[in-house]
């Protein structure tokens, strides 16, 4: 089923493990909700506002969420495959943190994973690195924490 929606503001929800496929919601406004477990597939979510969002082990694959703003949020254990992401800007989000949410039940540590997605003229600041993996990813004009990837990978490479 194609649901198309023009303007949603959801607040103060628990929809986890909620499935949301071919969903075409621009300025989707998400506010104080669990969407873990959440699974999202072929989406166009672009110019989205997720604050203060528990976004724990949600699958967000062939989607684009372009120009997004994600702040407050928490990706532990997510699984973000061939996601369009141009110019969205993390800002204190989880990704991931050290800590008990991170760890699977047998101790063993799982980061976010960025897959075949475009992250160019994005923005991350004030957020946990830890481990996360980029994975042949566009991260041309990324910048973390007001820094250029280009220039923060020349100076690992010195």
């Amino acid at each position: 089923m194609s649901l198309h929606v023009q303007k949603l503001d959801l607040q103060k929800a628990n929809i986890s493990g909620s499935r949301w496929q071919e969903v075409n919601a621009e300025e989707l406004e998400i506010d104080n909700v669990s969407l873990a477990k959440t699974k999202v597939n072929n989406a166009n979510m672009k110019s989205m506002l997720l604050n203060d969002v528990n976004l724990e082990q949600v699958e967000i694959s062939n989607t684009n969420l372009s120009r997004a703003q994600i702040k407050h949020a928490n990706f532990s254990h997510a699984v973000i495959d061939h996601v369009h992401l141009f110019g969205t800007e993390f800002r204190n989000a989880v990704l991931p943190e050290e800590g008990a949410p991170n760890f699977n039940e047998n101790g063993e540590y799982k980061p976010v994973s960025f897959d075949h997605c475009d992250l160019a003229k994005g923005q991350i600041k004030n957020c946990n690195l830890s481990n996360m993996e980029i994975i042949d990813c566009d991260i041309s004009g990324l910048k973390i924490n007001g820094i250029l990837i280009e220039d923060l990978i020349r100076k690992q490479e010195k």
